[in-house]
């Protein structure tokens, strides 16, 4: 009666069911999504850093994490800015849990990017740098970094937008930025954004808290640009006026009358003595409205005119004066103390 019993109560194998599967012929079984990514993990391991920092922050001794990615095969490797600010002791964590000395060698808080050197005597495995100018939205975005001190975590999902502007720590913003909803948790900034062929098209930066996986990275071409300078010189060199300002509302009469088509211009608060503005006769109160002809409605348009080639190069200044159209020129400096708007 009992074997009756048991042969009724257990439950019979369905005609259809798969025989079971071979261990080793899991990895033919996966899906084209889980390969890209499987397979960019396996390509990036030897790349992706877990960054340790200990700083001086606010008069106290602070200890941070962050993440990185090797650039050169001599050991410079990229990180955040802000990973780094403070400067203090640097350390990296490779995937195979050795940890190496590193030292700072440029940042650029304007883009949020850094760039270390790993002090190791070997050959290392960098990532390669692709084009973001060539991204599409909808592809495939595989983010790793050392989330909550948890090294070498990979989230992945697809660009969810492009174009997306971000405001660094100094006021400035970013273009171009990268929208994903690969996952990024605190820890994370840093690491590399891959696309399917482990190629880095981003820096992971920022994310929004409390929102669902809207994340942030700055763009591959700019890490390039941002790179080249600073291994070049040791710093990113950027036009410098000599002014304080901010973004103002231009009254439409006044628009209308000198024939200008933007709503807002730029503000000059302050101008610095012995600056650039202040050498040329920029005066508290001006209003800028045009670079070299181009138009300028806002302090952040006013600070992607001012790049690099603009050091040295007069710059005709079209302001308002009171009611009083004039121009200007203005010979910028480098860098310099950083406009406030």
């Amino acid at each position: 009666m009992s074997d009756e019993l048991d042969d009724t109560l257990r439950e019979p194998a369905p005609a259809d069911a798969a025989p079971a599967v071979p261990a080793d012929e899991d990895e033919a079984l996966l899906d084209a999504y889980s390969r890209t990514v499987v397979d960019a993990l396996a390509r990036s391991h030897e790349a992706v850093l877990s960054l340790r920092v200990e700083a001086t922050r606010g008069g106290r001794r602070a200890a941070g994490a962050g993440s990185g990615f090797l650039l050169t095969p001599d050991g410079y490797a990229v990180t955040n800015s802000h990973v780094v600010e403070g400067g203090g002791v640097l350390a990296a964590t490779l995937d195979d849990g050795s940890e190496w000395p590193e030292e700072l060698v440029g940042s650029d808080p304007d883009t949020d990017l850094a760039v270390v050197r790993i002090a190791g005597d070997r050959r290392w495995s960098p990532l390669v740098l692709g084009e973001s100018a060539r991204l599409r939205v909808g592809q495939i975005a595989i983010a790793i970094g050392n989330p909550h001190g948890l090294g070498h975590t990979v989230t992945a999902g697809v660009v969810s937008a492009l174009g997306r502007t971000l405001r660094a720590r100094t006021g400035r913003v970013i273009d171009g930025v990268i929208q994903t909803d690969a996952s990024l948790n605190p820890g994370n900034s840093g690491g590399p954004l891959l696309d399917a062929r482990a190629r880095v098209i981003g820096v992971n930066t920022a994310m929004i808290g409390g929102a669902q996986s809207l994340c942030f990275a700055v763009p591959s071409d700019t890490l390039r640009w941002v790179a080249g300078e600073i291994l070049r010189q040791g710093e990113v060199r950027r036009a410098w006026l000599g002014i304080a300002a901010q973004t103002v509302p231009l009254p439409r009469r006044t628009a209308l009358h000198h024939g200008i088509a933007a709503r807002t211009v730029v503000g000059i608060d302050e101008v610095t003595r012995g600056g650039p503005a202040d050498s040329a006769g920029l005066v508290a109160g001006d209003r800028v409205f045009g670079i070299d002809g181009e138009p300028i409605a806002d302090v952040d348009a006013l600070h992607r005119r001012l790049g690099g080639d603009r050091i040295g190069r007069r710059t005709r200044v079209e302001l308002l004066r009171g009611m009083r159209r004039m121009a200007v020129d203005v010979v910028p400096a480098a860098n310099g103390p950083r406009a406030r708007g």
